[in-house]
């Protein structure tokens, strides 16, 4: 087998795991994951003030800490931490092993970046108020065999751009295997495998919903698959470090950030209800069964553009009339601008408590955020208004923070390729530039309408129940895929999974989180995890940098459900 590790799950996750994790134990390869969409807008910004940006340099001085410590332990590193420059990167990491005197041979990959034919392939961001938005950054999603390639060419360091998460692992697990373009079987599971250890800590107790029932968790451990050559894998971690790799850990991180049971990639196309889970050992849950079709022909294209400005102000309500405190101050600020900004948006957070202790616990917080493509609109000109009103409006004005200026925003948005449009080419040590063929075989991946009677038949629970929170018996994980949110929810018996399955229905979703009643969901069952996923489309707007929400990476949109009030079967009590 392979032992693969990873040291970051995001871009500003925890700076020493890198060292961690290369003086903690064995390991054959250590992975870096520090792209995410709200990433590439960042990184897109960078490039802009100056061109020889554009890339992760946070993995650059991890590295100038433990180059040598990697080149002596012998793990080779694999990070998509180019982002929309990885030759720049690999070209500083040459020049870092040369002045810390440490040998090392470092190549790339590229050819997922396409703002330069942005406009030939008709890529564009397309707002959900109908806006059509030239891209700033525009980059396919890249498969493993780039990565493949350069180790197998002797690179101690890959980095790149646009890939995949589990690429970083399916990558190496091909390299060192051989496996070929159409062993999807071996490419399924070590997809699998990548997609439960790609967020670093979240496979390890982290955020988990169950976390209480974890022994330490105030320095969780990074993850590690160990990949077999038929693609099934145990997950685990460095003896003696904190938190715990159990069923719930590695299901939860199954069911973040995905649609369907057909999870499709550029190489593969992981069938994830096959996924068979069994606890091996403490802190080793092994993964099987995983069953690999075709990928489909095209590849996910992510798109950032700028959308505007946006700017915010928060006044805090405090004691009686609340509601009357609210509406006041709305009809006095509007009044007060010059200018409409094109959007306006009110929230009334409800945090005041009747006959409270605290003057805080007595406060409910009224937001207002605006946005507009001219700054001046939204920038003093909207927060200075809302402070002139201090000594004119509700009794015991204040805000949050004092007047700020309009700050940018950015917009997210999707579409396809062929992949035969998308250049894949990998940079090895000694320059050879090596171009990866699309794959040989691909096939339309459509997810099938959910069944009208779910497995498994039968009654949703008998006899007496209680009024209960659902996450009395129902772990959930939740995220976000541009302006679309999943969740997941997962239960741990027969018994229970008979009963959410019949129970947790769409309509049932939408009269517990009002928010999402007048949006499009959709509902998979998952039987071999004993999970149901939702999808649920627009909660988000246009992506996480837009800002359209409270939430806005539905992060917590799973522990909300959890704590909703259900009828619950006294025996699953």
């Amino acid at each position: 087998m392979i032992r693969i590790g990873n040291a970051s799950g995001f871009y500003g996750d925890r700076f020493d795991a890198v060292r961690e994790m290369l003086a903690g134990g064995q390991l054959d390869v250590l992975t870096g994951d520090y792209l995410a969409e709200l990433t590439m807008l960042i990184l897109g910004r960078d490039l802009l003030k100056d061109p020889s940006r554009g890339y992760a340099r946070t993995f650059l001085r991890q590295m100038r800490e433990n180059l040598a410590l990697a080149k002596q332990a012998g793990v080779a590193i694999v990070a998509n931490a180019g982002g929309l420059n990885p030759a720049g990167l690999a070209t500083a990491l040459r020049e870092l092993a040369e002045e810390l005197e440490v040998p090392l041979s470092v190549a790339h990959v590229e050819g997922d970046d396409l703002r330069e034919r942005a406009q030939d392939l008709g890529l564009a961001v397309h707002t959900a108020d109908g806006r059509e938005l030239a891209p700033l950054t525009a980059n396919a999603y890249l498969g493993a065999w780039g990565i493949a390639e350069a180790l197998g060419a002797g690179a101690d360091i890959v980095v790149t751009g646009r890939v995949t998460d589990a690429s970083l692992v399916v990558g190496p697990a091909a390299a060192h295997f051989g496996w070929r373009r159409t062993d999807y079987d071996a490419l399924a599971g070590a997809v699998v495998a990548g997609h439960v250890i790609e967020c670093g800590a979240q496979a390890t107790g982290g955020n988990l919903a169950f976390f209480t029932e974890i022994g330490d968790m105030t320095r969780p451990g990074f993850p590690i698959a160990e990949v077999d050559s038929d693609g099934s894998s145990v997950i685990t971690k460095h003896p003696g470090t904190g938190g715990a790799v159990t069923v719930d850990s590695v299901t939860a991180q199954l069911l973040y950030e995905i649609a369907g049971p057909s999870y499709a990639g550029p190489d593969v196309t992981a069938r994830f209800d096959t996924i068979e889970l069994h606890a091996e050992d403490v802190d080793r849950v092994r993964i099987s069964g995983v069953r690999g079709q075709e990928p489909p022909a095209r590849l996910k294209v992510g798109l950032n553009a700028l959308g505007g400005y946006r700017n915010q102000v928060t006044f805090v309500l405090t004691g009686l009339d609340i509601e009357a405190k609210a509406e006041l101050v709305q009809r006095q600020l509007v009044a007060a601008l010059d200018t409409a900004p094109s959007e306006l948006r009110w929230s009334l957070a409800r945090t005041d408590s009747t006959d409270a202790d605290t003057e805080e616990g007595a406060s409910a917080l009224l937001h207002c955020v605006v946005k507009d493509s001219d700054p001046a609109v939204v920038g003093r000109a909207f927060s200075g208004a809302a402070i002139e009103l201090a000594l004119a409006s509700y009794p015991g004005f204040h805000v949050t923070a004092p007047p700020a200026d309009a700050t940018p925003y950015g917009a997210y948005g999707t579409t396809f390729v062929g992949a035969a449009e998308v250049p894949h080419v990998a940079v090895l040590p000694d320059g050879e530039r090596v171009d990866i063929a699309p794959a040989p075989e691909t096939r339309e991946v459509a997810e099938p309408d959910e069944p009208a009677s779910p497995e498994p038949a039968g009654s949703a629970g008998s006899g007496t129940t209680r009024t209960a929170p659902l996450g009395r018996i129902a772990g959930a994980r939740s995220g976000d895929k541009g302006g679309t949110a999943n969740l997941g929810v997962w239960v741990r018996g027969a018994e229970a999974w008979r009963w959410l399955v019949h129970t947790l229905t769409v309509d049932e979703l939408k009269r517990l989180l009002p928010e999402t009643a007048d949006l499009p969901v959709r509902r998979y069952v998952l039987p071999n995890m004993l999970a149901v996923n939702f999808v649920i489309d627009g909660i988000l707007g246009d992506g996480v940098a837009s800002q359209a929400r409270f939430d806005p990476q539905a992060k917590a949109l799973g522990e909300w459900l959890r704590s909703r009030h259900v009828e619950i079967p006294e025996e699953l009590l």
